[in-house]
């Protein structure tokens, strides 16, 4: 292979990555588990296509054209589906019923091409290991099961106990790997002195070896210390 060959398939890789990472953004990006059954096929195609560009040496304008045309077709269809409730059912599909009140639907099972052995490990997968806890359970247009627990056996919450509780905010990195992130500092309303102060409460820690710093909601700095060594006692390993 000539030099000036392997600088055309740099060039090429670039570019379609430049130009599928272009058309996710225009098109949405989510989250696999998110994707329904027509999403996931035209994120397959566009990324098929986008391999076949990355090396097409002698002309890379058909692929990208091809690239364009898929992502235009989603963005119309996904448009359209909006404007139409029976459109959207034909291409993003139906949600079905399960189980519900002690009855199990095997016809939306066989439709839904779904094993019952499949549907026990995704309970159990959300820590219902007894059906019989399960009130309702819906498969979802995109492949997850949505599961609505029996009133008895769902934790009990601060409302059903009658209880006032704080609204929990949310958690700000303010040291990462040996860094103060000062903005995030900023945002939090504290200031170096007021970090340097709260760690040396704890211990006289030295940032480099902090690996990870937050403050919550009641304004309580936790520290994380870097361990190099590994856990003796490690029982995943």
């Amino acid at each position: 292979m000539e030099y000036s060959e392997v600088i055309k398939i740099i060039l090429t890789s670039l570019g379609s990555l430049i130009v599928l990472f272009i058309l996710t953004k225009l098109i949405g990006n989510r989250e696999m588990s998110q994707l329904n059954m027509f999403d996931y096929i035209n994120s397959i195609t566009i990324g098929s296509i986008a391999a076949e560009m990355a090396t097409a040496l002698e002309d890379f304008l058909e692929p990208l054209i091809a690239m364009i045309v898929y992502a235009t077709a989603t963005i119309f269809i996904s448009y359209i589906s909006c404007k139409s409730t029976v459109l959207q059912r034909i291409i993003t599909g139906k949600t079905k019923i399960l189980l519900d009140n002690g009855r199990i639907y095997a016809k939306n099972f066989k439709k839904a091409r779904l094993e019952i052995n499949e549907f026990l490990t995704q309970c159990r997968s959300q820590g219902y290991f007894n059906i019989n806890d399960i009130q309702t359970a819906i498969l979802e247009t995109n492949g997850k099961i949505s599961i609505l627990p029996k009133s008895g056996t769902k934790p009990a919450t601060p409302d059903d106990l009658n209880l006032q509780v704080n609204q929990e905010k949310i958690v700000t990195n303010v040291i990462l790997d040996g860094k103060v992130l000062k903005e995030n500092l900023k945002n939090a309303g504290k200031t170096e002195e007021w970090l340097y102060k709260e760690i040396n409460k704890q211990d006289k820690f030295k940032i480099k070896d902090i690996f990870l710093a937050t403050i919550d909601g009641e304004e309580n700095l936790s520290v994380y210390i870097k361990i190099d060594k590994s856990n003796e006692h490690d029982m995943f390993e």
